[in-house]
């Protein structure tokens, strides 16, 4: 009831006038700068991420809240009425919800999204609020080789999991490692790959990584392969959701968040593995198997469901244990580390009141996406129409003044554009970025704790597997690695037959972590 009491505090400070406006403010630009063609969620997280800077702690938490809900929305409306998704996840989104906008009902494939995401995001927030203290209680038992045993659980899980390839995983996690080890060795004092230059004495600015790697990176690929002429926008058309509709999607939507949950809280592939195996349920339980590729309800319902119910998922990992298991995720890990506050276990201890109204302003903000996205479909679809030579030349723009204003070093905007263009080279050639950036946030904790355990050792390195706990997070390492291998071929089973019914769906052109 402790739980619950802390929960109600949190309310209580989610909902005065004020966080009331950062809510709404956060969902707002959120849903807008995530429903713009070719922008994922991780993309419009980064982006928005500086925009809360010069505020406290609790009112910049719960406008990012909104922000992260509202990119893990915006997707969808792209999907739907473009049939050009922001990421992998959204990819079943554009195959049924595309096909019922071009058939004349858009607004019933948009509505059964929203209140799906609402639904899913509930059910998620809910088993987020009675299970992370739990975690977090038995996270603060751990020794500095337990750590070193979960970061190596996040750096093998996260660099198998994302991309086409491991090895290509694991070399983007070398090249997030190396950023990380750049700066002033905090035990010797000594410089490392500074080349002698004193703006890198002090480290890499994580903040300035994750918005060149992301924003500037994505913007730039994405820029460079978009394709002429006007986008192929589907006017909303017909009615909202009938009550046929409402039957045919509650399911859904309950499976959904049963599926996205679970699988976004371990590191076995994120929301688009959950949103592939949502699809494959959906259809396999479908009395109407002859609707799946042509523009099936339940199509939309269920994967979307499931990709906002992973966003929650995420965040159980990565309060309690300070681990992500996606990119969203591990930009929000930089969220906190830029208010000098680490994500773990001690977490739910040292700042209590903060975490408490940050899961109260995720129900505020949830909600607050339904209101705000029924109504306003009229204005993002005035936003799919903007010119996509002036969206990209903004987001770069406002990339670079966000990242001025963290430090306002001209050297921290010289090395937002070199990882930028780092970020293109690596999409350009198949590696993907969140390894990278899983490595910076996580390579200086893990090179603490492994130093911290060896010198309790006495240079004994028996003692990083010796411990029953780290022994069973490297059986669990094997466990996960043989059930993401699993997921992964099922969803490119999945991905085959999407493929084989509707050869003309467009791939996702956004997120490419």
């Amino acid at each position: 009831m402790g739980d619950i009491g802390l929960l109600m505090d949190g309310f209580a400070t989610a909902l005065q006038p004020l966080y009331l406006l950062y809510a709404l403010l956060g969902v707002t630009l959120g849903t807008a700068v995530g429903v713009l063609p070719g922008i994922g969620p991780a993309m419009t997280v980064a982006l928005l991420l500086p925009l809360t800077y010069s505020l406290e702690p609790a009112a910049a938490f719960i406008m990012f809240a909104g922000i992260y809900y509202g990119g893990m929305y915006g997707g969808s409306t792209t999907s739907i009425l473009l049939n050009t998704p922001g990421e992998a996840a959204s990819i079943v989104t554009a195959l049924e919800g595309n096909a019922m906008a071009r058939a004349g009902r858009g607004a019933a494939a948009l509505a059964t999204a929203a209140i799906g995401s609402f639904v899913a995001g509930t059910v998620a927030t809910v088993a987020l609020t009675f299970l992370a203290p739990v975690v977090a209680d038995l996270a603060v038992q751990l020794g500095p080789q337990d750590f070193v045993a979960l970061t190596v659980l996040a750096f093998l899980t996260v660099a198998a999991m994302f991309g086409a390839s491991p090895a290509r995983g694991i070399a983007a996690l070398a090249v997030g490692l190396l950023l990380a080890m750049v700066g002033t060795d905090s035990l010797t004092g000594q410089q490392r790959f500074t080349f002698g230059l004193p703006a890198l004495a002090d480290g890499i600015d994580v903040v300035v990584v994750a918005v060149g790697i992301f924003a500037v990176g994505e913007a730039l690929y994405v820029a460079s392969r978009m394709r002429k002429g006007p986008l192929p926008l589907v006017p909303v058309g017909g009615s909202w959701m009938t009550r046929e509709d409402f039957r045919r999607s509650w399911k859904p939507w309950l499976r959904g968040a049963a599926v996205g949950f679970p699988i976004g809280t371990i590191p076995a592939g994120g929301a688009d593995v959950s949103t592939f195996l949502s699809y494959s349920m959906e259809r396999k339980l479908s009395k109407r198997k002859d609707e799946f590729g042509k523009g099936a309800i339940e199509g939309v319902a269920g994967p979307e469901s499931a990709n906002n119910a992973a966003a929650a998922g995420v965040l159980v990992p990565l309060l309690t244990l300070g681990l992500p298991t996606s990119a969203t995720a591990a930009i929000i890990i930089v969220a906190f580390q830029s208010y000098g506050i680490q994500p773990g276990p001690l977490l739910f201890e040292q700042e209590a009141p903060l975490v408490w109204t940050l899961i109260a302003s995720l129900y505020i903000g949830n909600l607050l996406l339904l209101v705000l996205n029924l109504p306003l479909v009229g204005v993002w679809v005035k936003l799919l129409q903007l010119p996509r030579p002036y969206l990209y030349a903004g987001i770069l723009t406002f990339a670079a003044l966000g990242s001025y204003a963290v430090g306002a070093s001209t050297a921290d905007m010289i090395l937002l554009f070199l990882v930028g263009v780092l970020g293109w080279g690596m999409r350009q050639f198949g590696f993907p970025v969140a390894p990278a950036v899983v490595g910076l946030i996580l390579g200086p904790i893990a090179e603490e704790q492994l130093r911290r355990t060896l010198a309790i050792s006495q240079g004994d390195p028996s003692a990083l597997v010796t411990s029953p706990f780290a022994a069973v997070v490297y059986l669990l390492l094997l466990v996960f690695l043989a059930v993401g291998v699993y997921l992964k071929r099922r969803q490119s089973r999945v991905e085959e037959e999407l493929v084989h019914d509707r050869p003309e769906t467009v791939p996702a052109e956004g997120n490419r972590s």
